[in-house]
């Protein structure tokens, strides 16, 4: 069963698996389309060098999450992974992001029954 952790947890979770998407993205795009000429240098070597740090500071923010809603360790795992396939951390969220919400804590209160 899962308990949804605080919202805190969770937008910091979004934010980073955006940003993580948009560098990892940016990164192959710039990096993969002049792969020829390409040596590491200039753009896209420092894309990539902040997607290292970026990745670090979201798979923090997935474990911490993962923690307060006591994910499963394959789940959590794959999360983490998420951020190093290029447009699999906005895929993760989302589904993160609907699975918090359909848990039963984010449920809307049924009425009470008539005394």
């Amino acid at each position: 069963m899962t308990s949804a952790p605080s919202s805190g947890a969770l937008t910091r979770y979004r934010v980073m698996a955006y940003v993580t998407g948009v560098v990892l993205a940016t990164s192959c795009l710039l990096g993969l389309s002049f792969w020829p000429w390409y040596v590491g240098e200039g753009a896209a070597g420092w894309l990539w060098t902040a997607h290292g740090y970026l990745y670090i500071v979201y798979v923090v923010t997935a474990f911490l999450l993962a923690l307060k809603a006591r994910w499963s360790v394959v789940k959590t795992l794959l999360v983490m992974a998420a951020g190093t396939v290029p447009l699999m951390s906005f895929v993760a969220e989302r589904r993160v992001t609907a699975d918090l919400h359909r848990a039963p804590d984010h449920a809307p209160a049924a009425p009470a029954p008539p005394a």
